[in-house]
């Protein structure tokens, strides 16, 4: 066990594992970066295993000090508030993009919502629900939703808003009475440190029926072999897997689920922040920040833009998001 300062001089556990896989330290350094989401301390490197390919952050935070690298201003809490989101539609209620543009902007650009199996509306539970704007949209669509989230901040909302939220690890979440229909997670897999033995608990909670949805950056994307450690979807130290199409079936083979479908997201908001990391970092600040911003703030049609490039790239399985549809083997 190592430690690092953080801010306040607070003590930042580190430890040293093993490829989950694999269970052996048999790996090749790939690349040190840092923390370039909120500028806080610690320099990190990525291993690959030998033996299988799994990208690892190693050393790693351990679970009790790796909340220091989620703040309250982390993107996805605020990108997912319930209450913002309905507050904007409503203001926007007669514009000419809800009623026109936005059915065929979300078909064409695959929102995580357009890439779920069509199922009738059942029990579902989210994995790292952050403000809980997936919940409510499910729950408006007739689903029995659940949620579990790391941040008691960020679940705060959903659960003043009555959906049952479990605060708190994957890890620590208790057995739930029934069994679910749909189990998702978005961008959150790589944050799990256990990711074979949470997805173990999550077979636990399916029957054979159950799929299972999660969307990933896809390490095995150009972008990533371009931009390195400026790459936007590493977000060092919270991101502890760096999967390809090939290290995320093996996870999932684990654990005891067997991938159905890879779906490579039509969408280019990694690639355009790296962009902003690299002119960031080559003196062209304003530029930089607002390449960065893309992927939170991409504006009405800026999807739409790069589509073209997104499709193409997607096609040859080189954009920077993959989702997952998998069943219990």
């Amino acid at each position: 066990m190592e430690t690092a300062l953080a801010p306040d001089n607070i003590a930042i556990n580190l430890e040293d594992i093993p490829c989950p896989i694999c269970q052996k330290y048999d790996d090749k350094l790939i690349l040190t970066g840092n923390d370039r989401l909120h500028g806080l301390p610690g320099e990190f490197t990525i291993v690959k295993c030998n033996k299988c390919g799994l990208m690892r952050t190693n050393p790693r935070p351990t679970i009790d000090s790796i909340g220091l690298y989620y703040p309250e201003d982390y993107g996805p809490y605020l990108s997912t508030n319930i209450r913002r989101k309905i507050d904007k539609q409503e203001s926007k209620a007669s514009s000419f993009f809800k009623r026109v543009m936005r059915p065929v902007y979300r078909k064409i650009v695959r929102f995580n919502t357009a890439c779920l199996p069509d199922l009738q509306p059942g029990r579902l539970l989210e994995i790292g629900c952050a403000s809980g704007s997936f919940l409510h949209h499910m729950a408006t669509k007739g689903w029995d939703v659940h949620g579990i989230e790391f941040s008691s901040q960020a679940a705060m909302i959903p659960k003043k808003m009555g959906y049952n939220v479990h605060v708190g690890p994957l890890e620590t979440a208790p057995d739930p009475k029934y069994y679910f229909e749909l189990i998702v997670g978005w961008m959150v897999l790589e944050h799990l440190h256990d990711p074979i033995s949470c997805l173990k608990k999550l077979r636990s909670w399916a029957t054979s029926e159950t799929w299972l949805v999660l969307s990933v950056p896809n390490a095995g994307s150009l972008e990533f072999k371009i931009f390195k450690n400026r790459w936007y979807a590493l977000q060092l130290p919270t991101h502890l897997f760096h999967y390809t199409p090939y290290t995320l079936k093996k996870v999932m083979n684990a654990a005891g689920w067997e991938v159905k479908h890879i779906y490579h997201q039509r969408i280019l908001s990694n690639l355009i922040a790296s962009l902003g990391y690299f002119f960031s970092d080559h003196n062209f600040t304003r530029l930089g920040q607002k390449l960065i911003n893309f992927p939170e703030n991409p504006g009405k049609y800026g999807h739409l833009i790069f589509y073209p490039l997104a499709w193409l790239l997607s096609k040859f399985g080189q954009t920077g998001r993959m989702t997952v549809w998998a069943r219990i083997k």
